[in-house]
């Protein structure tokens, strides 16, 4: 009887409304809703027109002077892992959240992230299951020579960066880690398949003092393969740790290689931007 009552008014509250809306015509103005902006270009290194999205923080006015960090996306497309992150950099940057400053972030569309993330293998089967592989040189150098310099000559951005992987992207973050270490400041590292080429990135971790970074490596419930290579990245990291001035690496025993980016993100950006709260 009470679950009929519930149900009753239920109908009861919505049936005014319906029969108001039926009997007028609503005048509705529909507009398109968008967080930022879509480059386009043909890229001269991968020899291939590229896309990048952009997302600018509620303040942004390239007049005022103001000059704003970047977070670069690696699968930025909007499909992909654009939005979430860019909610979670606004969402972050509040005022009464005060987690990160206000960021633009790149979101770096993807044309063959098979190719683009991977330096050559020598295991075979990684050849047959990835036949486009070994092209992160090229796209390391798209990143250094075209894409930065461009951002740089279009937004106002200051010195701070920070770059996102996950997966195949957590490889490639690596890789940039150990060869070029100061195209970014800050590093997140998820789900890194370190795996790759019989873990040969690890070999190419420096010896040498390199400028102090802040690194952040997660990884989900995934599996032996997966966890085992993002303990032994962060291990080998810590090792060393005269070279990087804060290296952090976190479990995510209740997300799995799907899911894990949202969650690790976030805790990323609490970890590296905390000296930015009051």
């Amino acid at each position: 009887m009470k679950l009929f009552l519930i149900i009753l008014c239920a109908i009861s509250s919505v049936l005014p409304f319906d029969s108001y809306s039926q009997g007028q015509n609503l005048s509705l103005n529909k507009t398109l809703f968008s967080i930022g902006e879509t480059l386009t270009f043909q890229s001269r290194i991968l020899n291939e027109s590229r896309k990048i999205n952009i997302y600018l923080p509620v303040s942004y006015n390239k007049n005022t002077g103001k000059k704003y960090p970047v977070i670069y996306l690696l699968d930025g497309s909007g499909n992909e892992d654009f939005i979430h992150i860019a909610g979670i950099v606004q969402f972050g940057s509040f005022s009464w959240i005060n987690m990160i400053p206000e960021t633009i972030v790149v979101g770096i569309e993807n044309v063959d992230r098979k190719r683009d993330f991977t330096y050559p293998t020598t295991v075979e089967q990684d050849k047959q299951d990835f036949p486009t592989t070994g092209g992160s040189e090229k796209f390391i150098t798209f990143i250094e020579q075209e894409l930065q310099p461009l951002l740089k000559n279009t937004y106002p951005i200051n010195e701070i960066s920070t770059l996102i992987g996950q997966s195949l992207g957590g490889l490639l973050v690596t890789e940039i880690l150990f060869k070029k270490p100061d195209l970014f400041d800050n590093y997140i590292i998820v789900s890194p398949s370190i795996w790759w080429d019989n873990e040969s990135i690890l070999s190419l971790m420096p010896r040498k003092p390199v400028a102090k970074k802040t690194i952040y490596i997660t990884v989900g419930k995934e599996g032996t393969i997966m966890e085992s290579g993002a303990k032994k990245l962060y291990d080998m990291l810590k090792s060393r740790s005269t070279n990087y001035d804060n290296i952090y690496f976190k479990y995510l025993e209740n997300q799995r290689h799907g899911d894990a980016l949202h969650l690790a993100v976030y805790d990323g950006f609490e970890k590296i931007f905390r000296s930015s709260k009051p």
